[in-house]
């Protein structure tokens, strides 16, 4: 008989996964939340269909494998370098002060010293898989709040092998500590200029012999193979999987074929990491919920509002904008899933008990569950913080020391400057008129000054933002930003500010429409709608369709869809 166990357990978990995804966003949740509970159903501590936890989680680290390749692709290693300086500021206030604090709750809990030494290196490392996630989700992978997120989880999980060295040695299995962090760290360094110092000189070669050959199949097996290898080389160097993936990314990111290489990679991006998520719900425990409520609330408050302050405070003394600082923080307020591997090892050597373990994954899965709502709570945490003493002239004087743009008439503010921003600048600048952009991201920023063109560095859900880019006296004000609750409070402020001016205002989903114009946009623009419409008009024109049939067509459904009537009556209104 055949061995279907594999795809028995692939089917189980894909199936959970979309019923749980389909039921979070049902009640308004991140499908990310109805993976992981989807997980918890069929994991080994829930009563019926159990799944092999071993297969489903092999399958699960090619989804880390592919999200973090693809990530590296789209990112590129002059990101990288752009966010070096505040990385490493905002990591050298970042680690000690949150292994104190994951030493001192693990402590005042009642746990051994060794013990707390361990949830100390637990509660540093986030999760740079869930935060990708996140940033997916709310297309805001390239902004810069997300590059200096993940510059500092980059040294994160560069700390897993350190952190890894120890452990035996609180475990009175090691005698020499200092050797044995200095093979780890020794080996780590030389497989990294191995990976980049090779794969910058050999991946492109590899890539564009095979790309030659003309065949599509040829070309996404030897993506995969790059991805997995490398992932293999560095986890081999007692790095993480992941970080393996991410150079690897990092390199094809430097070729002409990074492009082709990301529209191959994304479908197995999307289907394996769905299931790296409920892999964890699979590790969940309810029944430890009951037998040690205290300590996982207590751990749980602790790691979450702890993260986020320690982490907005390193940002912030690294001289990132307090909005940008903030919202970095809410993404890295989880443990990593590479603490997973920490706390298993810390188990071994026999530092924890299992009860012990358990509960550490219970509040690992559970800060990863709360992390889909923090960037929610932006808007309300960043006018807090702005008006604190000591970041009241930065946050209002700092981030404005550009050029006063009060003095421009009947122009346009472009708030973000990325595709859409950018293609609309460009209009402008064809036609001469007046515009000014606002953006968060200080490279953008100099970059256009270079080009003399007005930019501000800021946050333009800022009143002050929009005071300085001359929001009293502008004809229209373009808001391109593709986060929802970015693009909400800009508007909110722009219109409390100005009654006359015209507030284009990009909606992410359907749903935002209704919203943005009750809070003051005059007109928004659904990006994936619109260009579904000009596929209707190419193709019906090239079908022989009248071009003033075509326009009066698009013109009905631009109107049914803008109004929020359901997707039943726009058919129904365009049937004879």
């Amino acid at each position: 008989m055949e061995d279907v166990r594999l795809i028995i357990n692939l089917f189980m978990a894909l199936g959970v996964a979309v019923a749980g995804g389909l039921i979070a966003r049902r009640f308004g949740l991140p499908v990310l939340v109805g993976y992981v509970i989807a997980g918890m159903v069929i994991g080994p501590n829930s009563p019926g269909l159990v799944a092999d936890s071993g297969q489903v989680t092999l399958l699960a680290n090619l989804g880390v494998a592919f999200l973090m390749f693809a990530l590296g692709v789209e990112f590129s290693i002059r990101h990288l370098l752009e966010v070096r300086r505040i990385a490493l500021v905002a990591a050298a206030i970042q680690y000690p002060l949150t292994f104190a604090l994951g030493v001192a709750t693990a402590t005042l809990l009642g746990w051994s010293l060794k013990a707390s030494l361990l949830v100390g290196g637990v509660f540093v490392i986030s999760s740079s898989i869930v935060m990708i996630k996140l940033l997916l989700n709310r297309g805001e992978t390239t902004t810069w709040h997300a590059r200096i997120a993940f510059g500092l989880s980059v040294i994160q999980d560069l700390s897993l092998v350190p952190l890894l060295a120890l452990v035996p040695v609180l475990g009175g299995n090691s005698q020499n500590i200092l050797r044995s962090m200095a093979e780890s760290l020794g080996i780590a360094v030389v497989v990294l200029i191995l990976v980049m110092v090779l794969g910058l000189k050999l991946v492109p070669w590899v890539l564009f012999r095979v790309a030659r050959t003309g065949s599509r199949e040829l070309f996404l097996l030897t993506v995969v193979v790059i991805a997995l290898g490398t992932s293999f080389a560095s986890h081999e160097a007692g790095l993480s999987f992941a970080l393996g993936a991410f150079l690897a990314g990092l390199i094809v990111s430097e070729s002409e074929f990074a492009t082709e290489v990301l529209a191959e990679i994304i479908p197995l991006r999307d289907l394996f990491s769905t299931l790296f998520f409920v892999s964890l719900g699979m590790l969940l425990r309810p029944v430890l919920f009951i037998e040690h409520p205290v300590e996982i609330i207590v751990m749980i408050i602790v790691l979450v509002s702890g993260k986020i302050v320690i982490a907005a405070a390193g940002f912030l003394v690294a001289a990132v904008e307090v909005p940008a600082a903030i919202l970095s923080a809410l993404y890295l307020a989880q443990i990593g899933e590479f603490s997973f591997v920490l706390a298993g090892v810390g188990l071994d050597d026999h530092l924890i008990s299992t009860d012990q373990y358990g509960i550490i994954l219970t509040v690992a899965l559970a800060s990863i569950l709360i992390s889909p709502v923090l960037p929610g709570l932006m808007p309300r945490l960043a006018p807090v913080v702005a008006r604190l003493p000591m970041l009241r002239h930065r946050t209002i004087a700092a981030s404005l020391h550009d050029d006063d743009h009060s003095g421009l008439r009947r122009h346009v503010i472009i708030c973000g400057y990325g595709r859409v921003g950018r293609t609309l600048s460009d209009a402008l600048i064809r036609k001469g008129l007046g515009f000014v952009v606002v953006d968060l991201n200080p490279g953008i920023i100099r970059d256009l000054r270079a080009r003399g063109i007005p930019a501000i560095y800021g946050d333009s859900g800022a009143e002050a933002v929009l005071e300085r880019a001359g929001i009293h006296t502008a004809r229209s004000l373009a808001i391109t930003l593709p986060d929802p609750i970015a693009a909400r409070a800009t508007t909110i402020h722009a219109r409390r500010l100005s009654a006359n001016v015209d507030i284009l205002t990009r909606a992410q989903y359907r749903d935002n429409i209704d919203e943005l114009m009750a809070v003051g946009a005059t007109e928004t623009v659904q990006p994936e709608f619109e260009a579904g419409q000009e596929f209707v008009r190419y193709v019906l024109r090239r079908q022989g369709v009248a071009a003033r049939e075509t326009e009066s067509l698009i013109g009905r459904r631009r109107a049914i869809f803008y109004q929020q009537r359901d997707a039943e009556s726009l058919f129904q209104e365009e049937r004879p």
